[in-house]
């Protein structure tokens, strides 16, 4: 890898990439297109002009400007795909070729620039199709590769990835095609050091470092160099790959929904100086960055000896652990000792002496834990995890939160997993949450940033490089549903992410039995079955017609018809203790 490395156009031992065609084209042209990739067609002459500019500003490796050119970014067939790729490769080697004549003039000497294949993700939905779609993508990301090789690029540049899903086939597809390649792969983390699929910056670059075929590692965009290089520090860099960053210029302004970076190339290259002294050796710019970045950077290169850019030796940063407090109900799940959890709903008022009576009652009942949900069907109540701690404090039982993807950002959401892992409640149910009632939409908004899926996998990288406590995480299984099997993929796909625990919905069919066996073949994880007492003819349609993800079997329904108060009541009992045996 260290030798492909010394074939490159280096200067002084550092590949200095280019900075932002996007950021940079929307600044600088007069009449931008909404997607700068499209201006290989159709604003050609800017597109050179730019690549041209840092070139001359130092650069000694450009990048294609392809990286959206995919049919779901420029929502286009492949075939104009096709057009803007060979286009982007010719001007880009047409830049080259402009600034070395004119350098031949001048100096009477030209330099050598590398010109990488930028390819960006191509994103889509994890539902019940995405195993198509998966495959559909890694057809379209291979014709995209064959074109690039097709017009002579043997070096690529996958950036601002948010996982390795498609990484290691992908190189391995290059390496197939093409006689020595080079590879690099660059990651998206925010300042929290978490891509958008909530896998940690640490064990992607951690995976990624074992593919044979990938030359390079690295990380790129969302953050400024400020958080990344405070974030190197805090990882073990993997040391079998050269190390690539790009930051960003720092954070945007946001204007009439467009982004706008101040001028802080001084302080960028003086962050960028500190990178290299990490070992770092392959640098450049992202969003925000323009040719002046690139020339401060290209300076504070010719200023470093040699000598000087050499791996330091970092104090490894140490995690502060507090006192480890056990999880009895967790253990109990463990043991398979059978632990009872009642999902008790926090009151819609500030009067809570009720709730807290309740939870008294079922604890003096032989409860385990009380489950608390976040506001469900989408109306406010008192906060789950709030009303979690006077559940701990006040009854001395194990509280479960319910926690939604729902209406928290990732800085609400960190926060309010760390002062949950404060008080020591450990035990989450990660859902996607209620969407907001249809009449209220108008005027209240839900925002949903991630789905339970990524969210659990952000919470077990804190349980990796935060927590002492670990949370453990549950998610929903719903045994009800028509097609049983979609579900069970969707739950190994949490199980992957870092579900320990499935709560199912309440069982009140034979269907739901056997998909229940069913999930017990396949899961690894622990099952909590669900059950309800059914109270009465009425309630038991009710449940059926009205209440999504229940099913409540048609000899229940029947059973009840007809029956008094009194006989309903010892049915309920009867039937929820079928069912627990079942």
């Amino acid at each position: 890898m260290k030798e492909k490395f010394n074939k490159l156009n280096l200067k002084d031992g550092i590949l200095l990439f280019d900075g932002a065609m996007g950021t940079y084209y929307r600044e600088s042209s007069k009449k931008p297109l909404p997607e700068c990739e499209m201006a290989n067609l159709f604003d050609q002459g800017e597109v050179k002009r730019i690549h041209s500019e840092y070139v001359q500003a130092g650069a000694n490796a450009i990048k294609t400007n392809t990286f959206s050119a995919n049919t779901r970014s420029l929502n286009c067939e492949f075939d104009v795909v096709e057009k803007i790729i060979r286009r982007g490769v010719s001007l880009a080697k047409e830049s080259v070729q402009i600034v070395q004549d004119q350098s031949k003039i001048e100096k009477g000497s030209s330099k050598s620039v590398d010109i990488f294949a930028d390819i960006g993700p191509i994103t889509y939905k994890h539902d019940k199709d995405s195993e198509k779609e998966r495959e559909n993508i890694f057809d379209e990301y291979k014709k995209i590769i064959d074109i690039f090789i097709d017009e002579g690029v043997d070096k690529f540049l996958f950036e601002t990835f948010y996982s390795c899903e498609f990484i290691e086939d992908l190189s391995n597809y290059i390496s197939s095609k093409v006689d020595n390649p080079y590879v690099i792969v660059s990651y998206a983390i925010n300042p929290d050091g978490v891509t958008r699929e909530g896998y940690t910056g640490q064990e992607l670059l951690n995976a990624t470092s074992k593919f044979d075929n990938v030359d390079s590692i690295g990380l790129n965009c969302i953050s400024g160099p400020y958080h990344i290089f405070k974030y190197l520090k805090e990882i073990n860099i993997p040391r079998n790959k050269e190390i690539s960053i790009s930051p960003n210029a720092g954070f945007p302004t946001i204007l009439n929904n467009r982004s706008y970076y101040s001028n802080s190339s001084t302080y960028y290259a003086n962050q960028i100086e500190e990178i290299l002294s990490m070992g770092v050796k392959i640098i450049g710019g992202c969003c925000g960055t323009t040719p002046e970045y690139i020339m401060k950077m290209s300076k504070v290169i010719e200023k470093m000896k040699k000598s000087d850019i050499s791996i330091q030796k970092k104090d490894v940063n140490i995690r502060v652990d507090s006192e480890v407090v056990e999880n009895t109900f967790y253990k109990k799940i463990e043991n398979n000792s059978f632990p009872i959890a009642v999902e008790l709903d926090p009151p819609s008022d500030i009067d809570i002496k009720k709730y807290i009576s309740a939870a008294r009652r079922l604890k003096d009942a032989g409860v385990d834990a009380i489950t608390v949900a976040d506001c469900p069907v989408g109306r406010a109540r008192v906060d789950a995890s709030i009303m979690a701690v006077r559940i701990k404090n006040d009854v001395g039982l194990d509280p479960i939160v319910h926690f939604t993807c729902r209406d928290r950002n990732l800085n609400a959401t960190k926060a309010l997993l760390l002062g949950l892992n404060i008080e020591n409640i450990n035990n989450l149910i990660v859902v996607t949450g209620d969407p907001i009632p249809t009449a209220e939409r108008d005027e209240i908004k839900a925002v949903f940033n991630f789905n339970s899926r990524i969210l659990t996998r952000y919470i077990q990288g804190l349980n990796e490089s935060v927590f002492t406590n670990r949370m453990i995480v549950g998610g929903a299984l719903n045994v009800n549903v028509k097609n049983f099997d979609i579900e069970l993929k969707r739950a190994i796909k949490k199980e992957e992410a870092g579900v320990q625990i499935f709560y199912t919905q309440p069982v009140l069919s034979l269907k739901a039995v056997d998909n229940l066996k069913k999930a017990r073949k396949v899961l690894n994880s622990k099952i909590m079955g669900g059950i309800i007492p059914v109270v009465s003819h009425k309630n038991a349609l009710f449940m059926k017609e009205e209440i999504a993800g229940i099913e409540v079997g048609e000899d229940i329904i029947d059973t009840y018809e007809g029956k008094t108060r009194e006989e309903a009541a010892v049915l309920a009992v009867e039937i929820s203790v079928d069912y627990i045996e079942k």
